[in-house]
């Protein structure tokens, strides 16, 4: 996380930096393409003004005038026909200039030296104290021809204005790297909570915490860490009841199978023990299929294999050929059906589907009362088809409902008095559903009985 920090706070330097540098580049152009331009034009006015002014008063002291003129902000350079010249006020850093500008002015050119001074960066542009970085207007006086050559005191007018500019470019440039050293130390806490948290996530560790009241991303990131924190919790203590449960229910068929095996091998078990024994070992066998085959089933659409075969099929059908298939054992424990299944077509896997309807078909008898009763329904309201199984059996109270789609969950045998099941019957045919963009609903009541209601979507007019 200290490399993020240093990596964040050089990026952010090196963003000022290179902000600095194009931010003077452009302002440099700016400098040389409008300001530059309007200086000379100002200067030269000014110039000019000056020269009329000593022009139409020949009785003043032209150097006295220039004097008190440098007083209040600018320098001169007067030379004469002879070609000797005169400095007055500040002196010039450079005071070289060739002597064809000096014939020049002097024939009464104007010289445009702010303009035509080299395009160098514009801080030496404006602020270069040189005799070519002037206005030279032509002069006369007195019957005489002067050249007149003329710049701004820069140091004299802004003298003040450079240490104040100075020490706040500094003071910017400190304060800015203070700020971002220490923003970039609030913004890499968070992350570095995290950083800490997903260690000990890692480790095992569910109970973390994190910084969960900021509201910005970083916040939002946190919230969603922790909600996957809790998630990955619940995983791991399903992952742990799925690996107990396993083995309990593939250890406790093979058990029975061995001790069975160990009586039949006695040569003193008459034929009538032998039968119930091999009896009860089919029994385990077939239980022991049935939970392998269910989890294949449920490995398969966990990884969300395309195992879909999906078409267009009669459910109302499909079911009434599941319930004559039962009929046998519904007869055999008294309880009375009925159905309202008309002819309803679905788009999905009539195999998978056939799956769920079985498992709710022999959940509402298993678990059913003696001479109770089951009613299965098909109806279809606005784009929904629901497919309803209701029972009049033991019923679940709320802790059940809530864990009732739990793979390895089983309803309180002892209230069933039947046979054990594997507990992954509904958990397939949830996952059957929702595959199928379906919901599953459960209503039940305690000793009164249970409804699994089933919407799929009905089948779309393209189909």
């Amino acid at each position: 996380m200290r490399s993020l920090y240093i990596k964040f706070v050089g990026m952010t330097i090196g963003i000022m930096i290179i902000s600095g540098i194009l931010a003077f580049v452009l302002s440099n152009s700016y400098y040389q393409q409008k300001l530059k331009p309007d200086n000379d034009r100002k200067n030269t006015t000014i110039a000019l003004n000056i020269a009329e002014f000593a022009e139409g008063h020949p009785d003043i002291d032209l150097e006295a005038y220039l004097e008190s003129l440098s007083a209040v902000g600018y320098q001169f350079y007067l030379v004469d026909e002879s070609g000797d010249g005169t400095f007055f006020g500040s002196p010039f850093k450079d005071k070289t200039l060739s002597d064809s500008v000096k014939e020049r002015v002097l024939n009464g050119h104007v010289f445009h030296g702010i303009l035509q001074f080299p395009r160098k960066t514009f801080v030496t542009g404006f602020f270069a104290n040189e005799l070519q970085n002037s206005i030279g207007v032509p002069l006369e006086h007195n019957g005489e021809r002067y050249a007149l050559f003329l710049r701004p005191d820069i140091k004299l007018l802004f003298n003040e204005m450079h240490f104040l500019f100075a020490w706040l470019l500094v003071l910017t440039i400190l304060l800015s790297i203070l700020l971002v050293i220490f923003s970039t130390h609030y913004l890499v806490k968070p992350i570095a909570k995290l950083t800490k948290a997903t260690k000990s996530l890692s480790d095992g560790d569910f109970h973390v915490e994190v910084d969960r009241e900021r509201h910005d991303e970083i916040g939002e990131l946190s919230r969603s860490f922790l909600r996957m924190a809790r998630k990955l919790e619940q995983m791991d203590d399903m992952r742990k009841e799925f690996i107990s449960n396993i083995s309990h229910d593939i250890q406790s068929p093979l058990s029975n199978i061995k001790g069975y095996t160990n009586l039949l091998e006695k040569d003193s078990i008459n034929p009538e023990d032998k039968k119930v024994y091999v009896s009860v070992i089919n029994s385990e066998i077939d239980r022991l299929s049935i939970l392998t085959k269910q989890l294949l089933l449920l490995a398969s659409l966990d990884r969300n294999e395309e195992m879909m075969n999906t078409e267009i099929f009669n459910a109302g059908k499909q079911i009434k050929e599941l319930i004559r298939n039962y009929q046998w054992q519904i007869s055999e424990k008294g309880i009375m059906l009925g159905y309202s299944l008309p002819d309803t077509d679905i788009t999905g896997d009539p195999s998978l589907l056939h799956t769920v309807w079985e498992n709710l078909l022999t959940n509402a008898v298993k678990y059913n009362k003696p001479d109770g009763s089951i009613e299965v329904r098909i109806e279809e309201r606005d784009e929904s088809i629901f497919i309803t199984f209701e029972d009049t059996g033991i019923g679940m109270n709320e802790g059940e409902k809530e864990r009732i789609f739990d793979r390895f969950y089983r309803v309180d045998t002892a209230r069933s008095r039947s046979v054990e099941g594997t507990g992954l019957g509904l958990s397939i045919a949830a996952t059957i559903i929702n595959l199928h963009g379906g919901r599953i609903h459960v209503k039940s009541t305690e000793n009164e009985g249970t409804s699994f209601i089933v919407e799929l979507p009905a089948k779309s007019k393209s189909n």
